[in-house]
């Protein structure tokens, strides 16, 4: 694993692991029991809360916030820059992941997007606007499909 501070161990407590190779930018904040799989790009500035789990090959925007308890799938690209590649954080709008969602492998999300908590954005999906809480998105561009309640009772 590497990162942009001189190629050292990204500071992961010890409760938490990311499966090398993996790039780990500066200032990454971390919970407790968070897993990051093999070949994701964490960007600088980014907020993982405890219990998540990100998987192989997954790119992940600056400044993202990712709350507690998410799953992201593997090949899921988190975006931040409205007009890239502007070179201006003044453009950017990171994204920001609340509690329990779930994003499937290969889903692309859009600069400034909310997953609410609860949520559920589906595999391929490319989401161009924020999910509320508790709702199951899927397409390209993404719709709502049904609720959490349901996308929990058909996965049981």
């Amino acid at each position: 694993m590497e990162n942009d501070i001189g190629g050292n161990p990204a500071p992961l407590n010890a409760t938490s692991k990311a499966f090398q190779p993996c790039y780990i930018g500066k200032d990454l904040k971390t919970g407790y029991r968070v897993v990051i799989g093999a070949m994701c790009h964490i960007g600088r500035s980014v907020e993982i809360g405890d219990d998540t789990r990100i998987q192989g090959s997954t790119y992940i925007s600056d400044c993202t916030k990712i709350e507690s308890n998410v799953f992201i799938g593997p090949n899921a690209t988190i975006l931040n820059d409205k007009y890239p590649p502007s070179g201006n954080k003044d453009k950017w709008a990171p994204v920001t992941i609340r509690r329990n969602a779930v994003v499937g492998g290969g889903a692309t999300i859009l600069p400034g997007v909310i997953i609410g908590e609860n949520a559920v954005l589906g595999a391929g999906s490319v989401l161009t606007t924020s999910i509320p809480d508790g709702e199951v998105w899927k397409g390209n561009p993404a719709i709502f499909h049904m609720h959490r309640q349901e996308y929990e009772e058909r996965r049981n």
